[in-house]
């Protein structure tokens, strides 16, 4: 899941080499911390926070085959 959203988001923002993402895994859920540009985080949120939601409901798909869920914190 981190590549996926690593992918996703370096192809969305002007400035890719800044996008950092860790994951933390437990049994059962994944936390993933997206870190963007400053600059950048407009683009990642989007708005009224549609891209966003847009991420995790992909990220949340991609979890379910794994039976799993899925935290996405967003920083800049």
């Amino acid at each position: 899941m981190k590549d996926l959203l690593e992918y996703l988001v370096k192809e969305m923002v002007d400035h890719p080499e800044a996008v950092q993402v860790t994951e933390r895994a437990g049994q059962y859920a994944v936390t993933l911390d997206l870190k963007v540009d400053e600059r950048d985080a407009g683009r990642v949120i989007g708005r009224g926070g549609r891209i966003a939601k847009s991420l995790r409901d992909v990220l949340g798909i991609a979890a379910a085959r794994d039976r799993k869920r899925v935290h996405l914190d967003i920083n800049s």
